[in-house]
């Protein structure tokens, strides 16, 4: 929903301004800056921010009802940015008895943080974390110390880093760190916290939730029960993801797993606009155009060729932050979905990321599975847990850069944890090529077509056609042949 930045140092204002607009994409709607007890709001290219040695910003994207002077959030001496959804801050509001100062549901964490200060900001972020259900990165300082976290998945990115004029900084993405000359920028792990520049350890609430020691609780249900509860969160997780929405977009591929989120989003009653790239013979817009039509959903495509790729390799590059091809191909069909979802005026889409991972979709998964049995949820459980850098990352990037909040309902706690206790052998028959076994006939069950629910899973670069064009014609070119050392040269 946002773009947040915070900065430690001398003489910080144009350095926090600098920022902000780098990140503005992020956050078109308004901005918010906090310096050294004085707050200010309103347009960033007219906002004054005064001098000082701590600082605060957030660039906001305003999806339902966040006003534009919503954040930073105060508190007496409290005060909060954060980047995020909180999908119980309403259980938690009358759990908790509190009443709320603003429109945004963020001021949840500020609220319970004041609850639980009893001397120590650690300890009161600690408790909080506790109790949220969300998506979310956010940094609170108490006048004296600060603290900045993430949500346990990581599905909303957070970097910092220092420079060697002891600029200390943090930020939704690096490009506004290296902005400000810092080029060591680290990224703040999902069981990490950063407490006044140094990085501590904490409890991963999906680590210690996600038990998979003999299949955990539910070894001893029935399939059918399991695939029943998994179906009820399944679409518990999307409701929280919709709510408030009247129109959503979808990463649509035409595969399994973001067909399933298409027929929920459809059968909730939201307006449901599906989003599909690739070359004209690619498998996923042959797929995509017939179940659309099946389902009778709007479905906007983008065909593409050489030249698109090579038009849009240096927007995605400088997207995700990291020469790496894979993701590279991989960001090119969501950068462009999300392209299009901006010109609808959609400030939401969903993608089905993560279901590969927690339900077995890979092929390497049926390797893992038939050398160590049901002890290769140790392998689907590594993946989930390093989910972060790998692809969420990449993911919030290329939708952000064109102002659209991408949301992932696989990733709920909730189905984390279900997913990771229901037996490989519900997950992958040995032999069987479709793999995700359980989650198809959840999608049978729902109504996605059958040709959709017996379709093999194919990676996006692949099911496109994008990564065979990015490798095999366009980085192959004269004018892209030194990509990496002017992208390198670039970003510091």
């Amino acid at each position: 929903m946002c773009g947040i930045a915070g900065v430690m140092g001398t003489d910080i204002s144009k350095k926090l301004y600098d920022m902000l607009i780098s990140l503005k994409h992020r956050g078109p709607d308004g901005t918010g800056v906090f310096v050294d007890g004085v707050t200010s709001y309103g347009n960033l290219n007219n906002l004054e921010i005064s001098e000082g040695s701590f600082g605060l910003g957030h660039n906001l994207l305003s999806i339902v009802g966040c006003e534009p002077d919503s954040q930073p959030i105060v508190y007496d001496n409290y005060v909060l940015v954060c980047n995020g959804e909180i999908y119980n801050f309403k259980e938690l509001k009358n759990k908790f008895n509190i009443d709320f100062k603003t429109d945004s549901d963020c001021e949840i964490i500020i609220s319970l943080i004041k609850i639980f200060y009893e001397g120590s900001l650690y300890d009161a972020v600690i408790k909080t974390i506790e109790q949220l259900d969300g998506d979310y990165a956010f940094a609170v300082y108490d006048g004296r110390n600060f603290a900045a976290a993430r949500d346990p998945v990581g599905v909303k990115p957070l970097y910092f880093g220092e420079n060697d004029e002891k600029i200390f900084a943090f930020a939704s993405e690096k490009k506004a760190l290296w902005k400000i000359g810092i080029t060591d920028v680290k990224t703040l792990p999902p069981d990490s916290m950063l407490y006044n520049k140094e990085l501590v350890k904490i409890n991963n609430k999906l680590n210690e939730n996600v038990n998979i020691q003999n299949l955990g609780s539910q070894s001893n249900l029935s399939k059918e029960t399991l695939r029943k509860q998994l179906k009820e969160l399944l679409i518990t997780s999307v409701k929280k993801r919709v709510s408030g929405l009247s129109e959503v977009g979808i990463l649509f591929s035409g595969g399994i797993d973001s067909t399933i989120i298409a027929k929920i989003t459809n059968d909730l009653g939201i307006k449901t606009r599906l989003y599909s790239v690739g070359h004209k013979d690619s498998a996923d817009l042959k797929f995509a155009r017939k179940t659309a039509e099946e389902m009778n959903l709007s479905l906007k495509t983008k065909v593409i060729d050489v030249e698109d790729v090579r038009e849009y390799v240096i927007p995605v590059l400088d997207a995700v932050e990291e020469f790496n091809i894979m993701k590279i191909g991989v960001g090119m069909p969501a950068y462009i979905a999300a392209e299009m979802a901006h010109e609808d005026n959609l400030k939401v889409i969903l993608s089905g990321q993560g279901a590969d991972e927690l339900f077995g979709g890979y092929n390497r998964y049926l390797k893992f599975y038939e050398e160590k049995g049901e002890r290769a949820q140790e392998d689907l459980k590594n993946d989930i847990l390093n989910l972060y850098h790998v692809n969420l990352q990449r993911d919030d990037a290329v939708t952000m850069a064109n102002s659209i909040e991408l949301r992932v309902p696989y990733l709920d706690p909730d189905i984390i944890n279900i997913a990771m206790n229901i037996p490989m052998k519900y997950k992958i028959n040995r032999g069987d090529t479709l793999r995700k076994c359980i989650l198809r006939e959840i999608g049978a069950e729902l109504g996605v077509p059958e040709e959709i629910v017996k379709r093999p899973k194919k990676a996006a670069q692949y099911g496109s056609g994008i990564h065979k064009i990015l490798v095999k014609k366009v980085l192959k070119e004269e004018s892209f042949r030194d990509i990496e050392k002017r992208f390198n040269k670039y970003s510091i």
